[in-house]
């Protein structure tokens, strides 16, 4: 089920609130089963089957944490179980993810012909795996204290994060599920909610479904073998790039926004990246919360920066690379990784010998631009479908192909239009998050936008939030919705 759909917004979302909070007022345990059961009912829309792989997946790993706790008192029991318990999740998400790209390529290297496997991914199988990983290794180092399996299930399962993230830690969620206002209805915090999910809608069927069909030809083009001149394959990979952009961030508003709505505040997971002026600052907006997860459950225990600057340079490198392979099972994505980590290395390189960075507006700006320019380049790698495609894209962005071809049907004059219109709210607008910080909308602080842009509920943005659902909805009435960009992974 689709936040971008009819029964989503006007069937499931309405009675599970309704739900929520009249059980609430009677039992908060209930509520709490009550939304977790809904959260399973949302993840079978797409495929029921996987319903029991993921619900296997949760009691499995419960029961190995209360293994490994109870054995605490002996550490390589606890330890062995820890092991099993990584290895088992780490070889489901393998099988469901890898299998046919490890057989692919084997295929390629041997001449085997073993043929494909064609496993369906489970949807956000990267994401509740992650999860679970985390509150192992938690469980084994004694700070996952709260031992609930209802509240478990429900931080798991929860539906707005399920899908496409963010990726939850237990201690910012599961005592959330303790309290009691968690389970008191509020009409300002419905409010809030309703303010921030029309936002994410509106940047995904409006902005980021809007200018998808410019990225998906000029793309295709490129894996037809055409060779794409200038203008148009810098107007392909920047219309990908702000496609990602206003997709993930329409995720992550709407996921937040109806977490709001139960009452629940999520991690930040998106805060304006394209503003970075630094590739180390991207990654402190992008994704956060798999930055954080690859952080403290990848990097830190390969030595992080508490070693000498090579080995520094080449955790990162390896941090980066399976960050890239986590997002999908084909080699653009590891070659977005390790652009990136070349990325990560020569910014703190440059910090290394320049630790007093910084200067004036200009230069701010210069840097800001020169981080978008290889953030859009690493993207290139990200969307085309082969490696080969790639690099005919950038070469066609080097100028090699000419500079414009007027009989490319591949961008109007109108979706060119778009290009910088998106670029300046990108750049030039506080994001949704500032526009609420004075209401708290997630569970770090966020510094709040002033003037009319600071959201109050008020008859002009009441009305302002109408005239833009009317908006959306008649660009949901023209077709299908399309799924977010975030569900391959």
């Amino acid at each position: 089920m689709l936040f971008n759909s009819f029964p989503f917004i006007f069937l499931f979302l309405p009675a599970c609130l309704i739900l929520f909070y009249g059980l609430g007022r009677l039992e908060r345990r209930t509520a709490a089963a009550f939304l977790a059961l809904a959260s399973l009912f949302f993840y079978g829309w797409w495929n029921s089957r996987y319903v029991l792989l993921l619900v296997a997946s949760i009691c499995g790993n419960f029961l190995l944490s209360e293994a490994i706790v109870r054995n605490r008192q002996r550490p390589a029991a606890a330890r062995l179980l820890l092991v099993i318990a990584v290895a088992a999740d780490l070889a489901l998400l393998g099988y469901y993810k890898y299998a046919d790209f490890f057989v692919a390529n084997l295929d390629t290297l041997t001449g085997a012909k073993l043929g494909l496997l064609n496993i369906a991914l489970p949807l956000g199988i990267s994401f509740f795996t992650f999860t679970q990983i985390a509150f192992l290794v938690d469980s084994y180092r004694n700070v996952a204290r709260e031992r609930d399996f209802v509240h478990y299930l429900l931080f798991i399962t929860y539906f707005p994060h399920l899908i496409a993230g963010p990726i939850l830690h237990h201690a910012e969620m599961m005592p959330q599920f303790g309290k009691s206002t968690t389970y008191r209805f509020h009409p300002e915090r419905l409010a809030a909610g309703a303010t921030l999910f029309i936002l994410g809608l509106a940047k995904k069927v409006v902005c980021a479904d809007g200018i998808s069909p410019v990225a998906r030809t000029v793309f295709g083009a490129a894996a037809a073998g055409d060779q794409i001149d200038l203008l148009h394959a810098w107007s392909g990979a920047l219309a990908y790039t702000m496609q990602i952009y206003f997709d993930f961030s329409a995720y992550c508003d709407m996921a937040l926004g109806i977490s709001i709505m139960f009452g629940i505040r999520l991690p930040l997971n998106f805060d304006s990246p394209y503003k970075a002026a630094s590739i180390i600052d991207f990654w402190r907006r992008w994704h956060m919360t798999l930055s954080r997860f690859l952080r403290d459950y990848l990097y830190i225990p390969l030595g992080g920066s508490r070693c000498t600057p090579p080995r520094r340079y080449l955790n990162l490198m390896v941090t980066m690379l399976l960050g890239g392979l986590w997002h999908g099972a084909a080699w653009t994505y590891v070659a977005w990784g390790g652009l990136h980590g070349f990325y990560l290395v020569m910014n703190h390189g440059w910090r290394y010998v320049k630790p007093n960075g910084g200067g004036n507006l200009v230069t701010h700006a210069g840097s800001v631009l020169l981080t978008f320019l290889c953030v859009v380049v690493a993207w290139v790698f990200f969307r085309a479908q082969s490696i080969q495609d790639a690099f005919g894209l950038l070469r066609g962005m080097a100028g090699l192909h000419g500079l414009n071809s007027p009989s490319a049907p591949y961008i109007s004059n109108q979706q060119m239009l778009c290009l910088p219109l998106l670029a300046a709210v990108c750049w030039l607008l506080p994001n949704s998050y500032q526009m609420l910080g004075s209401h708290s909308p997630a569970l770090q602080t966020v510094p709040s936008a002033t003037g009319m842009l600071s959201w109050k509920p008020s008859p002009a943005w009441a009305a302002c939030l109408g005239i833009l659902a009317a908006l959306c909805v008649a660009e949901m009435l023209s077709g299908a919705p399309s799924e977010f960009i975030y569900f391959e992974f």
